[in-house]
């Protein structure tokens, strides 16, 4: 499959297909980590409950300390 970016805001977005995603059994609020091997992107969905409730503590410390300037930023 060959997909194409999109934009979106400021940002680029990939389109991933319902079939897939429902193969994958990722939805919307699913945490999706993306990492790379030098030369290919790897979107990977997390599963580790443990790692998962790491990310939303750092998640929150950062709106938390910095939520104004990236209130100000997505302007």
């Amino acid at each position: 499959m060959i997909k194409k970016m999109v934009s979106h805001g400021n940002s680029a977005a990939l389109i991933i297909d319902k079939p897939i995603l429902e193969m994958l059994k990722i939805d919307m609020n699913t945490l999706l980590e993306i990492s790379t091997d030098g030369t290919n992107l790897i979107i990977s969905p997390v599963r580790d409950k443990r790692r998962e409730k790491r990310f939303r503590a750092s998640l929150e410390k950062v709106n938390k300390e910095h939520g104004k300037t990236l209130k100000k930023l997505a302007r």
